[in-house]
């Protein structure tokens, strides 16, 4: 883990809080798997005061009036994060008014614990982290992105998902003059703004031009976030650009390079750079509606002619698992939380195993979302985010999707009867 990562996790932990009514827990006879990588028999784990207290067999400490849970064999492990998400749809504010208090439910349904928004309207996410976090709103712990521009390049083609045209992709991708750069103190001004609004996180966008404004600026908006205590994360989908933030000096790469074929060379560099990076593999893989009609993102018809993607992200993935990566659990979607996470294994199941998973949807994704102190595995100290699952994620593809409880920062939130 890089400098940067490791001063914004400390940060977070100063300030890093538990929801309100937290319970003393004892979870028994449970098959553990921890984030860690160990799978436990028949295992206990307590937890006092919303945060781990034991994990394994025989955990001691048990808390007198605790509440029990009998596993009955089942799987426990930490709960999901999703590093990558949009979490709002349509008109912002009668989406926090009508929606949001369903949508809240459903990721927690699905065992999602964490979110990063990355992006959504900056009013209605700050507000709805407020209600999470008060407990007004049920749901997930929520981290929010602002995002912040490399130059005034215009980027993309027409209207709807810009995936459809994504102008790091040819013929769209921009091989004119360099583009027009911001002068400095507007990009630090946006930064600062930002972080007075308390987001928690720089997102940018990078695809370099040639001679272009773009590395630099993303080295000064990485910096300036540091000194503020924020993450700064990259949107970059080609390997090109993905090597550019790299150099730049970014802490986060919030999507799997899926145009351009990587070699071990250019995945070891950067592998070696100590980045998360975070899957999204699922947006170039159809997704199939109750009318059997194949869908993007965007909710409409499939695009096949980006469907290349498709294959060489998850090729690009392994690679760099291969080199070291930390590979984290993402989907860039505003799909029902289960049916993102349904979506988004089809790809992963591809170049990744069963037990590879795990860490992946667990300790790797806290790490991509500045929480890996806290979140993410069930060792002693870590927040208490838990999901008990019905089957066998080690031998089971679609156990993941099977959640019978749910815990958030030691509260059961979902099941538990």
């Amino acid at each position: 883990m890089n400098n940067k990562i490791r001063a914004a996790l400390a940060l977070a932990t100063t300030c890093f809080a538990l929801p309100a009514l937290a319970q003393d827990l004892v979870i028994s006879n449970a098959r553990i798997l921890d984030g860690t990588g160990n799978a436990i028999e028949r295992g206990t784990v307590v937890v006092r005061g919303g945060r781990i207290a034991a994990s394994g067999v025989n955990a001691p400490g048990a808390p007198a009036n605790a509440v029990r849970i009998d596993a009955g064999g089942r799987t426990v492990m930490p709960g999901f994060i999703d590093a990558h998400r949009h979490v709002f749809q349509g008109d912002a504010a009668r989406w926090l008014a009508e929606q949001s208090t369903a949508n809240m439910r459903e990721f927690l349904e699905a065992g999602f614990t964490t979110v990063l928004s990355a992006i959504d309207p900056p009013q209605q996410i700050l507000e709805l982290r407020r209600r999470t976090e008060s407990g007004e709103t049920l749901g997930p712990r929520i981290i929010s992105a602002a995002l912040v521009p490399l130059s005034r390049a215009t980027l993309g083609t027409g209207t709807g998902d810009p995936a459809r045209t994504d102008p790091a992709r040819l013929p769209n991708r921009p091989v004119g003059p360099p583009a027009p750069a911001i002068p400095p103190e507007e990009t630090l001004a946006a930064v600062r703004a930002a972080a007075a609004r308390g987001h928690d996180a720089i997102k940018t966008l990078i695809i370099v031009t040639m001679d272009g404004p773009e590395k630099a600026t993303l080295k000064l908006i990485a910096d300036e976030a540091e000194r503020l205590g924020l993450l700064s994360i990259t949107h970059a989908v080609s390997v090109i650009d993905t090597v550019a933030a790299v150099e730049a000096g970014t802490d986060i790469l919030v999507h799997t390079p899926h145009i351009g074929q990587l070699d071990e060379a250019t995945a070891k560099k950067i592998a070696d750079a100590n980045l998360p990076m975070v899957s999204t593999l699922g947006v170039f893989v159809p997704y199939f509606n109750d009318a059997n009609m194949p869908l993007f993102r965007d909710r409409q018809q499939f695009p096949f002619d980006t469907l290349s993607s498709a294959g060489q992200g998850p090729v690009n993935a392994r690679l760099l698992f291969q080199a070291g990566i930390t590979y984290a659990y993402g989907t860039d979607t505003t799909w029902a939380p289960r049916d993102s996470l349904e979506h988004e294994l089809r790809p992963l199941h591809l170049v990744f195993s069963h037990e590879d998973l795990i860490p992946i949807m667990t300790r790797n994704a806290a790490i991509a979302v500045g929480r890996g102190k806290e979140l993410g595995t069930l060792e002693v100290g870590k927040v208490a985010d838990i999901v008990i699952l019905g089957s066998d994620p080690l031998a089971d593809e679609s156990a993941l999707l099977d959640v019978d409880v749910v815990v958030k920062g030691g509260r059961v939130v979902v099941g538990g009867n």
